[in-house]
């Protein structure tokens, strides 16, 4: 039956979709028309007010995901802290068995994961939140990377403790099978297999979406903008084909795949970026004590304190969920895969995740609107990638727009094939895990790379924000179920290191 299903969604999907663009733009006013009552509706639940706060309406989702990263900061003793020399450690390969199941090294977990949450939100978001929240957003934004921590260290360890491994040493794991499987144990069947197929349905949503439309059509985008690469202006067909050929030919592989690609690609991505940040940041390294006090000061004084609100709770914290993810529970599908007996040990290693791509690359991105001066003016009233790469352009010269362009895309190269994995894995939970479920989910997500970069796309772009945002509900509360065995796990974790019965390699 799931077979047949398939073979429906496969053959008459795809084809219909391709024949509908009898003229420009018809693809995207097709999907578009589509899309737009889903958001209304969606958006009704997901960005429902209940609440106002100083004058200022806050978002379900948004309170949701502060009350859980907060206490679950708390309730794990600040683990984020606690914690944080140890993945180091971790993810330098110190406490590696290579006799350990599962596909993937911690560092190659990491990566694979990071490749999926260091992006367009990092050059983007953080703009549209200095824009918002003036200097002292930034503050805020990194006091939600810390809190984002511990949320991210809790669901990745019960991604690897609930996680399946096939005969064949396939790994599948992440919220889907830690509330189904988890749950069930604990006397709630029926809730854990309702939250599962909701989380699973959200997350294929958001890796068509956010996880791929939306960054090849950025990617596009940020190339076609340049003089260098003017010639691909009208283009975008023939751009999306290049791109999904050189994404087909990775996630054909499966996670390992990904993983040898993302291990490459993360450092080499992330180290561009931030050594174009470097720069800027050195040649001002004399205002850098300016630089910290006016994101201090902006933080508490009263009309900066409203607009780091605006900023980091109301633009930041969403933007900085669909960046970094933490509370989403994306992340632990990747992770569930590291090769390792010790399910605490690779949160740890996640624990990693949201500092790096909010505390550290989120940071330079402020400093180097500050030290340029587009944090406090924009005489062209740019906005979010745009304002960056105008900050970038100043200090740097016009070649710096070519340097972000390339950045851009490979974030979104990378972001796109690890959230095919995620996708891929949500699909077979609810089809099964066949050739035909592997074969439609990748033809159907390789094709949207292609209508991604040819469309313009309102609706699905604000369509895939709220499936992202929206898996964090189902996984939150899943967590809360799970929030005292995890602390039971992580104490007696640490005396087992702490007593050398965990033993080192390196």
């Amino acid at each position: 039956m799931k077979q047949k299903i398939l073979s429906i969604i496969t053959m008459v999907l795809m084809p219909s979709l391709f024949f509908a663009q009898s003229s420009e733009g018809s693809i995207s006013k097709n999907i578009n028309a589509i899309f737009e009552p889903i958001v209304e509706g969606m958006s009704k639940v997901i960005f429902y007010k209940p609440f106002s706060f100083i004058g200022l309406e806050i978002p379900l989702v948004v309170l949701w995901l502060v009350l859980g990263a907060v206490f679950f900061t708390i309730y794990m003793k600040f683990v984020n802290v606690k914690g944080f020399f140890h993945a180091i450690q971790l993810v330098r390969g110190k406490y590696d068995d290579p006799d350990d199941k599962g596909e993937v090294s911690h560092f190659q977990a990491l990566v694979t994961a990071l490749s999926g949450t260091v992006g367009l939100g990092n050059i983007a978001g953080v703009a549209v939140a200095i824009t918002l929240g003036g200097a002292g957003a930034t503050f805020w934004m990194i006091l939600a990377g810390l809190l984002g921590m511990s949320s991210k260290f809790i669901e990745c360890t019960l991604g690897v403790k609930y996680r399946n491994i096939g005969e064949d040493g396939e790994v599948s794991g992440g919220p889907m099978y830690y509330m189904s499987k988890g749950l069930k144990l604990k006397g709630f069947t029926n809730l854990g297999k309702v939250l599962a197929v909701i989380f699973a349905i959200l997350c294929i949503g958001g890796s068509f979406g956010g996880g791929n439309m939306f960054q090849a059509n950025q990617a596009f985008a940020q190339l076609s903008s340049l003089d260098t690469f003017s010639f691909l202006e009208g283009n975008g067909v023939w751009f999306g084909l290049i791109l999904s050929l050189l994404v087909g030919v990775v996630i054909i592989g499966g996670i390992k795949s990904i993983a040898n690609v993302t291990d490459k690609i993360v450092p080499l991505m992330v180290g561009i970026y931030v050594l174009s940040a470097l720069v800027i940041i050195g040649l001002n390294f004399s205002e850098i004590g300016h630089a910290f006090k006016l994101i201090f000061n902006g933080a508490f004084s009263p009309d900066a304190a409203l607009g780091g609100i605006v900023g980091v709770l109301i633009v930041g914290f969403q933007r900085a969920a669909f960046s970094n993810e933490a509370g989403v529970g994306s992340a632990s599908i990747a992770h569930s895969a590291a090769k390792t007996k010790e399910p605490v040990s690779e949160g740890i290693v996640a624990l990693l995740e949201p500092f790096i791509d909010t505390v550290v690359v989120c940071t330079m991105t402020a400093l180097v609107l500050i030290f340029t001066g587009f944090a406090e003016k924009n005489p062209d009233n740019l906005a979010g990638a745009e304002l960056t790469s105008a900050a970038f352009a100043h200090a740097l010269g016009g070649w710096s727009k070519i340097v972000l362009a390339f950045s851009a895309v490979l974030f979104a190269f990378s972001t796109m094939i690890s959230w095919s994995y995620y996708g891929l894995k949500s699909w077979t939970y609810l089809f099964g895990d066949s050739r035909l479920a592997d074969y439609s989910y990748k033809s159907i997500f390789l094709f949207f790379i292609i209508v991604g970069s040819s469309s313009t796309l309102g609706a699905v772009i604000d369509f895939s924000d709220m499936m992202i945002l929206g898996m964090a509900f189902p996984n939150i509360f899943a967590l809360y179920f799970f929030a005292g065995e995890i602390k039971k796990d992580l104490v007696d974790y640490f005396k087992r290191i702490k007593s050398g019965e965990i033993k080192t390699f390196k």
